[in-house]
């Protein structure tokens, strides 16, 4: 295609200088997470390939060396092509070859330019653009969920784990439909809280595993021309030793490298815990409503001032921030949804750069903003007497004198409640029934467990 001037200090070629040229779209080059991960894939390669007879030993261990470098982070500026570029992610693949190459060039004391490592015969070794990039693509998602999101989620599930049972005397109104129901403890909706975060942590480890088959060995179309029969699963072992993920050879590869099916099924996961934060964080925003004309069940940590005009106004910035990002966690979802979907023609999808951005872009903001939920939120909320003030004054407590004076009767004693602002045990009493069944059945605390004395199911 002809000469292309690059910078006399780059370690990449003509064909990078000639990408970044051609993609000035965001000025967003691709995420450090995948060039660390596309740095241990090249490793992992030569490594495997010296293994396996076809690489020089000498060659071998200067490009181990650069790649090396390229995980520790020693030559981010020398990948400068942007997201929104070719399809497959070939020019950056092309653009680690360079490096990695002239890198190693140097190492065994060659002259950088000239090849002495050649970025396509000894660097791309036995693999093909259309197998790498998934592949580093997978392995970069699946470390970022167990080195950053599961830990984030871990705190939080403590520290939700740790309110519940800090709140568990706290008798509060229940609430279906946002109306009055019956009662709960404090303690109770934060254990279902827990679960939520458990069950995101199941998740998440799920998606690890659906991003740990990957398509390496496939090379081109899935067929694995120009590769090893054992170097897939070689490379494989490596990259799972070095990355603590179960990295194994998919077993089916023209599925593997045509679709972005992993990817899909994995952001669902990420899709799913943002949802189950999201009811976390507006339930203790709710609850948090006040401090006067709200709920004001639960008193949030203050962090900052809330407003430029009104003295004294705090407000639930942290929340705020976390459903924030939930709400670009959606956006990527479906960013990544339509990657899958349009991207894949016959044996290649061509929108994995993208789709790649995406889902470490949504690991990353889950994992901070639940970091920063647990930190400066749920660990400093404190209960107050609201909730068991308002409990006794509910008139859905004439949900447990259904048993004493039926359904028809405590209906109109609730009706009554509401209309009078009377409460329930001055109604009851009212009308004739005695203080001892009282006692019996509005013991606010026998309410709530299972048991076949208290009121029966509602909506």
């Amino acid at each position: 295609m002809g000469e292309m001037q690059v910078p006399a200090d780059a370690y990449y070629g003509a064909s990078t200088q000639r990408a970044v040229l051609n993609f000035p779209i965001s000025g967003e080059p691709m995420p450090r997470r995948f060039i660390r991960a596309l740095g241990m894939v090249k490793r992992a390669a030569a490594q495997t390939n010296r293994e396996l007879g076809l690489l020089p030993r000498r060659r071998a261990r200067a490009i181990t060396a650069a790649a090396q470098e390229i995980i520790d982070g020693k030559h981010d500026d020398q990948f400068p092509i942007d997201i929104y570029q070719t399809g497959s992610g070939t020019s950056t693949n092309t653009n680690a070859n360079e490096v990695i190459a002239n890198r190693a060039t140097e190492i065994i004391g060659g002259e950088r330019g000239s090849k002495l490592v050649h970025p396509n015969d000894h660097v791309n070794l036995g693999q093909s653009s259309n197998d790498v990039i998934p592949t580093a693509i997978q392995l970069a998602a699946a470390m970022a969920i167990q080195d950053e999101l599961i830990p984030a989620l871990e705190r939080l599930e403590r520290a939700l784990e740790a309110k519940s049972k800090e709140f568990w005397p706290v008798i509060k109104t229940g609430r279906t439909h946002l109306q009055d129901a019956t009662p709960i403890r404090l303690g109770q909706e934060f254990k279902g809280y827990a679960g939520q975060v458990e069950e995101s942590i199941r998740r998440a480890r799920g998606a690890i595993d659906e991003l740990a088959r990957v398509p390496l060995g496939g090379t081109a179309v899935g067929t694995g021309l120009n590769s090893h029969p054992l170097y897939a699963r070689s490379v494989a072992a490596r990259l799972a030793k070095a990355s603590r993920i179960p990295v194994k050879e998919s077993p089916n590869h023209f599925h593997a490298q045509a679709t972005l099916d992993v990817l899909v099924a994995a952001h669902g996961a990420l899709r799913t815990i943002g949802t189950s934060l999201w009811k976390i964080g507006s339930d203790i925003r709710l609850m948090g409503t006040g401090p006067i004309a709200g709920l004001g069940e639960l008193r949030l940590a203050e962090t900052q001032p809330g407003s430029s005009i009104m003295p004294g106004k705090v407000n639930p910035v942290i929340v705020e921030s976390m459903l924030m990002v939930i709400a670009r966690v959606y956006g990527n979802d479906t960013t990544v949804a339509v990657c899958g979907q349009a991207g894949s023609l016959f044996e290649l999808n061509v929108m994995m750069p993208v789709a790649g951005a995406a889902i470490l872009e949504s690991i990353t903001l889950l994992a901070a903003a639940t970091r920063n939920f647990s930190e400066r939120c749920v660990e400093g909320l404190q209960a107050t007497d609201r909730g068991p003030e308002l409990v006794e004054r509910s008139p859905m407590l004439a949900t447990a004198l259904t048993p004493v004076i039926g359904y028809d009767e405590a209906a109109k004693l609730a009706k009554e409640s509401m209309r009078t602002g009377r409460s329930i045990r001055q109604l009851a009493r009212a009308r004739g029934v005695t203080e001892k069944q009282l006692n019996k059945v509005l013991d606010l605390g026998k309410m709530t467990k299972p048991g076949l004395e208290g009121p029966g199911g509602g909506g």
